[in-house]
């Protein structure tokens, strides 16, 4: 395994397991900042059905990656189960979180769609408006608060 990859243990809040994921650990820049954004996002679609196998996952896959380089993210993990998409990025500060998630679920959900006429007829629309999202990092809170109140008496 490369040096610059560790195994991070994360909580599933949809299944109630935990996973691993693999991630990178150097930092990425843009103009402005080093930064070093991860996110654990879940979504489901609509009713929570179990439309996304076989094709529809393969193609899925796929529009995220593309659609994550376009918007300059870092796919770190992703897994596509039939119900739900569990994905791990690394994000550039200068998006919110709702605005990824938005736009990754609108050009998915167009596309397939598009692709997949099933999907129309057994869906009003392909996802649900919730999605989980929880941060990633390598530092606790309680260190950042010490770290913080250390600094007074500098």
């Amino acid at each position: 395994m490369d040096a610059n990859i560790f195994r991070l243990p994360c909580f599933d809040y949809v299944s109630g397991c935990c996973i691993i994921i693999c991630m990178a650990s150097r930092y990425s820049k843009n103009a402005g900042a080093v930064f070093s954004l991860k996110l654990h996002l879940v979504w489901c679609p609509k009713y929570r059905r179990a439309v996304l196998g076989g094709a529809v996952a393969s193609r899925l896959e796929t529009l995220l990656r593309d659609k994550a380089q376009e918007l300059e993210m870092t796919i770190h993990a992703l897994e596509i189960m039939p119900d739900h998409v569990h994905l791990c990025i690394e994000f550039d500060p200068r998006v919110s979180v709702a605005e990824i998630v938005n736009r990754l679920k609108g050009y998915t959900s167009r596309l397939l769609r598009q692709e997949f006429p099933f999907l129309k007829s057994r869906l009003p629309t392909l996802w649900s408006r919730s999605y989980y999202a929880g941060t990633i990092g390598h530092v606790s809170e309680a260190t950042v608060r010490k770290y913080i109140d250390s600094q007074k008496g500098h």
